[in-house]
């Protein structure tokens, strides 16, 4: 009753601070800007976070009042650039932190950056996402305790700084009112982020290796960090598996042993549980804020993205918004996605609501002071990517062209669910397998696996890179080897592909393989590619095949997360292989291709075939592995394909 009260009371005084403080503003024009850097903010266990307060100011002194704040919680450095944080007009320059304080100060709020625990300045140790939960509540509490505060809070960020918003999220902290999760915010991170069908996304390694650089530990000890410089990356990742304590992140044994402990839990256990990691479970107690949830459908989060509005939007009063670019993690601003460009109308800036900042504080003028200004925003905005001239630009990028649409809702209403067969000569098409077609086997070789070339990813430099690319081997994708051949060309890859569309085909929404598969091996993987296949041009000569989207399942988890079962070598199964979301316009002439293979590497781990316990095999056997394309053993791939509208390409 008492908390009830105190959120009751807190809301009406905001509403009359918003008031005054909106009239002082357009009385006085915009507030200077004041920093009181370094408040150590007690946590509930004594640690103290370092956090950076920027408050309104007259004259160089902050002026008396209550006030909205906007707070962003980061492992990245709270007074640190963020490469991200460019615009389509200036993207070569980053705003730095106190640029992107002002923006919002000016306009009558604090801005409250904290460094998470166990980063830069503040104290504690760190666990990757496991604190954030708490750590952001009790930051909210302490908050809106402030006598500069209005008790309405607003949250953004990007990336781990998403995660931080949706942890604090789960437990409804006071004073929530507004989010904006860029490119974050685990809805399941046992099936996107950290696993994936089973699988374990390495690129946890790769960040813990690159933040690793940045720890206090390393940063106070020059020893540490030259050691943590002579790292070989690439060297270590030819040579797994790996040992405890004999990993590229042994000289760190705080982030060696989180990534282990994140590798070696194989089945969806309490471990996945935890605030932090899994929105799912807290839905129903997850703050009733204003919220936009925005992805890329190259980004690692593109699922926790759709899946945490779909369930949000039906739960919550709102409103609840969401937003699909054509990029990689966090390139809002930027037109291309690896090596394929979208042209000028891709970036978030190009939406016609100014950049990024001024975005998001229209946003937190209508959420957390009330303003009169209409909504604009439809419930969904995605750019379907697609319809391009195909030709090269001068950076040397395919030009596969996009353009934005609404919609009302997500999973679009009017997709058609369409299976796509796949057949014993390659074909890919709606007609039914024949009856007496011979299995396709192949051998997967753990010691050569196929090189991940684009898709989902991020934070793998220098090993991996999200975006689109030509499925093609070459000296800059780790595993390649000479001669360089396209992907197509292995013989453990498996290439299904349509005929030459009469005409123009839009897939968009998630993508899921049905296969009939077998295997000589108590385990295995399997993966699935959907792939945009450019004919011959002048430009391309050989063609283009492009990325969308893929997925993965390792094979003991077919029927369950929970309880993994080995197979039976030679028995044929029926598994499901989902892929992320995408949306893309299939031109005329062009071909839907869906490759099947085994590994997808370094992206995930790579199955050894033997049916070890995750993360812990260092034995490795070759699988001989089958997909069934007969008509009692039907494979095929579900593709949600969207009927022609009168306005379908309308931006």
């Amino acid at each position: 009753m008492t908390d009830s009260l105190t959120r009751r009371a807190l809301s009406q005084l905001a509403a009359a601070f918003a008031l005054s403080a909106g009239a002082a503003r357009s009385a006085e024009g915009p507030y200077e800007v004041v920093l009181e850097s370094n408040v150590r903010v007690s946590m509930r266990d004594g640690v103290k976070l370092a956090t950076d307060v920027y408050r309104p100011a007259r004259g160089g002194k902050a002026v008396p009042g209550r006030f909205p704040a906007i707070m962003e919680r980061t492992p990245y450095g709270r007074n640190v650039t963020s490469f991200r944080d460019i615009t389509q007009a200036n993207p070569k320059t980053p705003k730095t932190r106190a640029e992107v304080a002002a923006t919002y100060v000016r306009a009558g709020y604090v801005v409250v950056f904290q460094d998470c625990r166990g980063r830069y300045d503040s104290e504690g140790q760190f666990v990757k996402y496991l604190s954030e939960g708490a750590d952001g509540f009790d930051t909210c509490r302490w908050l809106v305790a402030q006598p500069w505060s209005d008790g309405r809070i607003g949250t953004m960020g990007l990336s781990y700084a998403a995660h931080t918003q949706g942890a604090l999220a789960c437990l409804n902290p006071p004073g929530l009112k507004a989010m904006v999760l860029d490119c974050g915010g685990f809805s399941n991170a046992y099936q996107d982020g950290i696993r994936q069908g089973g699988a374990f996304e390495l690129k946890q390694v790769t960040w813990a290796y690159n933040l690793g650089l940045e720890s206090p530990e390393a940063q106070k000890d020059p020893r540490l960090m030259a050691a943590l410089k002579g790292v070989d990356l690439k060297a270590w990742f030819a040579s797994m598996p790996w040992k405890p304590g004999h990993t590229p992140l042994s000289l760190i044994p705080d982030y060696e042993a989180y990534v282990l402990d994140q590798w070696r839990h194989g089945n969806f256990d309490a471990y996945w549980k935890q605030v932090g990691i899994y929105a799912e479970g807290s839905y129903g107690q997850y703050a009733d804020a204003a919220m936009i949830h925005m992805s890329g459908w190259y980004d690692a989060y593109s699922r926790s993205t759709t899946d945490n509005y779909v369930a949000l939007s039906k739960l919550k009063k709102g409103p609840v918004r969401l937003i699909m670019g054509p990029w990689t993690h966090g390139a809002r601003s930027t037109t291309y996605s690896g090596d394929i460009e979208f042209g000028p109308g891709a970036t978030l800036d190009a939406l016609g609501h100014g950049d990024y900042d001024a975005q998001r504080l229209a946003w937190f003028d209508r959420h957390l002071k009330g303003s009169s200004l209409a909504d604009p925003d439809p419930p969904v905005r995605i750019f379907v990517m697609g319809g391009g001239s195909g030709r090269k630009t001068p950076e040397g990028r395919l030009m596969h062209g996009g353009a934005w649409r609404t919609e009302a809702a997500w999973p679009i209403a009017d997709a058609r669910l369409t299976a796509f067969h796949l057949h014993g000569d390659g074909a890919l098409s709606t007609a039914q397998p024949v009856e007496r077609a011979e299995p396709i086997a192949y051998d997967f070789d753990p010691n050569h696996p196929v090189p991940s070339i684009g898709g989902t990813i991020t934070s793998g430099e220098p090993l991996m890179r999200g975006g689109g690319y030509d499925q093609r081997e070459g000296p800059s994708v780790y595993g390649s080897r000479q001669p360089y051949l396209p992907l197509e060309a292995r013989p453990d890859v498996l290439v299904f592909q349509t005929e030459p569309l009469k005409a123009d085909v839009e897939v968009t929404g998630a993508v899921e393989a049905e296969l009939w598969i077998a295997s000589d091996g108590p385990d295995t993987d399997f993966t699935i590619k959907l792939i945009d296949v450019y004919p011959p041009s002048a430009d391309y000569p050989d063609g283009y095949a492009l990325n969308l989207t893929d997925g993965i399942l390792r094979c003991r988890y077919r029927d369950s997360w929970e309880h993994p079962a080995m197979m039976t070598p030679g028995q044929a199964y029926r598994i499901k292989v989902a892929a992320f979301p995408t949306s893309n316009l299939f031109k005329a002439g062009h071909r839907i291709r869906l490759d099947v293979s085994s590994s997808n590497f370094p992206h995930f781990d790579v199955n050894p075939n033997t049916g070890a316990p995750e993360g812990t095999g260092l034995t490795r056997r070759v699988a001989r592995n089958t997909v069934f394309v007969d008509a009692s053993r039907p494979s095929r791939v579900l593709l949600p394909v969207i009927p022609p509208r009168p306005s379908r390409r309308r931006a």
